[in-house]
């Protein structure tokens, strides 16, 4: 096992699998040294844990955590184009959309979640540039989903 994927398993995570495709498109995809992944939601298993909108149904902090759940969810797209983890040499950008009830400002809060998993996973390469966006609905009617893009090492 590679020293990013001991990380996680440290920090008692686990990597899973990279979530089948919802519709017709891929997990991630390379170009050149960038790897972008696809909206990753917060599956479990291949299921959502918690579904409605944020500031409604799901409280901020549920979401945070659903949002570092679909971070976890992202190494495991990158895994699956690039085939180890140790190639990052750096996460470039988070995505991050929240279904957010009509009042609800609190997106860069609920994706705190992801930028915070990623920086205890990939130390310094974990710094990146982000948007947290709020969105009327998400698939599944999942309340958050996250973007990554890594730049990887030759």
């Amino acid at each position: 096992m590679h020293s990013t994927e001991k990380k996680i398993e440290s920090m008692g995570l686990t990597l899973p699998a990279v979530a089948a495709p919802l519709a017709a498109y891929v997990p991630a995809i390379q170009s050149e040294r960038y790897v972008h992944t696809s909206g990753q939601l917060p599956l479990i298993d291949g299921k959502l844990p918690l579904t409605g909108k944020v500031g409604a149904e799901i409280s901020p902090e549920q979401a945070k955590d659903l949002a570092r759940t679909c971070a976890l969810n992202t190494p495991a797209a990158v895994k699956s184009v690039a085939g180890d983890l140790d190639r990052i040499k750096r996460a470039v950008k988070v995505v991050g959309f929240v279904a957010s009830a009509p009042n609800f400002t609190g997106q860069p809060g609920v994706i705190n979640g992801a930028s915070e998993l990623l920086g205890e996973v990939l130390d310094d390469k974990g710094i990146h540039a982000r948007s947290a966006l709020g969105v009327t609905v998400l698939p599944l009617d999942a309340p958050v989903a996250v973007e990554l893009q890594v730049e990887l090492m030759d």
